[in-house]
């Protein structure tokens, strides 16, 4: 294998994703998906629960056949040349394949021999794992007695045996306690120096705090991949304002109305002089506040608070992926509705045949 430090300089693509599919029967987990992987970066693969993320790293990873479409790894058809491409794989799975009843050091020396690493090249490379990942400590204890954050180690020390290029994380930090998460954060941040990481995960805060780049993804499909920074970006045109005022909700929605560049809105009451409202602007048509400040104050409505919200990666992921998230909603919704129809018709149908049937044998 060609170096690391070459490949961050050369700038190669790690891993090409070609119109990636997998249908199980009628529904499609991963809905013709293409990205590449380009070396030295730390990736975040984002997405709602059931999006398709770890359908997609168990394919990437020979785990799982695709129904159609490309995996090429470092130049390696994972399909066709599947043992050179998992070479420059290492996999860490949402939960540990782990043996708790050896020790770490059992486990990695197993592990090592399973991966064909060669025994001259054995006892270094376990060595520099558990280095790696900080269990000098632990080489020595059951698996079974460690702690939920050090079996993740110990599943992220497995993964680097081999000196993969790319190491993927599936959900590395879920049921970690806060102190866990910040160190296996760090470790994945240390571990970057040496591999291209994809990183995939739900949390929002976890993507944000460790990746370079990020790719979202709902229903089975790219909708999004680009900096954290970029992303943002794409909602620059939107502000968010909090808004209290001495009034009611009609006389609030009535002087809000005035503002065309308000796109929502939603008031409440939050004592019993005071409405609440969140609001979403579209900045291209100007800043509503000052005129939104003279407006209140000539309804003689006094502004309490006046507060801007700046865009986060929360707003971009619900952005991108929520109306999608409404639309498969409300068709299952359809879909259940047509069924219970159906249902409802057949049993009419099979009621009138079986009155009829007994009609027929009363009368004989």
């Amino acid at each position: 294998w060609r170096s690391y430090a070459q490949m961050v300089e050369e700038e190669t693509t790690v891993i090409e994703v070609k119109d990636l599919v997998k249908l199980y029967g009628d529904h499609a987990a991963v809905n013709h998906l293409s990205f590449t992987v380009e070396p030295g970066q730390i990736y975040g693969f984002l997405g709602p629960n059931g999006a398709g993320k770890s359908t997609t790293m168990n394919i990437m990873t020979g785990y799982l056949a695709a129904t159609s479409g490309e995996v090429i790894i470092n130049g390696h058809d994972i399909l066709e040349e599947p043992e050179e491409a998992k070479k420059c794989i290492g996999y860490l799975p949402e939960i540990p394949p782990l043996y708790v009843d050896m020790t770490v050091q059992e486990y990695l020396d197993f592990a090592a021999e399973l991966k064909g690493i060669s025994k001259k090249e054995r006892i270094k490379n376990v060595e520099e794992a558990i280095s790696a990942t900080h269990l000098e400590e632990m080489r020595g204890r059951l698996i079974k007695n460690l702690s939920k954050g050090y079996k993740q180690r110990v599943g992220l020390a497995q993964a680097i045996l081999g000196y993969p290029e790319v190491i993927i994380l599936d959900e590395p930090t879920v049921g970690l306690d806060p102190k866990q998460i910040i160190e296996i954060r760090d470790l994945i941040k240390e571990l970057s120096e040496n591999h291209t990481i994809i990183l995939s995960s739900h949390i929002l805060s976890e993507v944000s705090a460790v990746c370079d780049h990020i790719m979202i993804i709902s229903h089975g499909s790219l909708v999004a991949s680009d900096t954290p920074e970029n992303l943002q970006k794409m909602m620059q045109n939107t502000a968010f304002l909090d808004v209290e005022a001495k009034a009611n909700e009609e006389q609030l929605d009535a002087i809000l109305a005035q503002f065309p560049q308000i796109e929502e809105r939603e008031l409440h009451m939050v004592s019993e002089e005071i409405c609440h409202a969140h609001i979403k602007t579209d900045t291209e048509q100007g800043d509503i506040r000052e005129e939104l400040f003279y407006a209140l104050a000539e309804a003689h409505c006094p502004l309490m608070q006046l507060r801007t919200e700046t865009t986060s990666l929360e707003d971009v992921f619900l952005e991108l992926t929520g109306a999608e998230q409404e639309e498969k909603a409300a068709q299952e919704a359809e879909a259940f509705e047509d069924a219970k129809t159906e249902d409802v018709i057949a049993d009419a149908a099979e009621f009138e045949e079986t009155a009829e049937t007994e009609k027929e044998e009363e009368e004989a």
